[in-house]
């Protein structure tokens, strides 16, 4: 899904009162439309939870992004996982 789309979706409905979170693999436009919370995550765009088939790289993932809801201060509130995982991709 469009990094822009996904960040204006959740920038409409954390002003309606509903908190969101999400992962990023382009820091730049996460930055750029304000996302209220995202996880940048190191790795390319199709991958954004990691290496196929790594349950617990995935948790890991997740569970920082889901952090994030209560992480001190107003958003936008940008973390960065830098867990890194070999390009080979089965």
């Amino acid at each position: 899904m469009c990094h822009q789309t996904v960040g204006l979706i959740a920038g409409e409905l954390e002003r309606r009162g509903i908190a969101t979170t999400s992962v990023t693999a382009l820091e730049e436009i996460t930055k750029k439309v304000r996302t209220p919370r995202a996880l940048a995550v190191p790795y390319a765009l199709g991958y954004p939870l990691g290496k196929p088939g790594d349950p617990e790289l995935q948790t890991r993932i997740l569970r920082a992004a889901f952090a994030l809801l209560e992480a001190p201060g107003p958003p936008p509130v940008l973390a960065d996982f830098t867990e890194a995982w070999s390009r080979n991709v089965p």
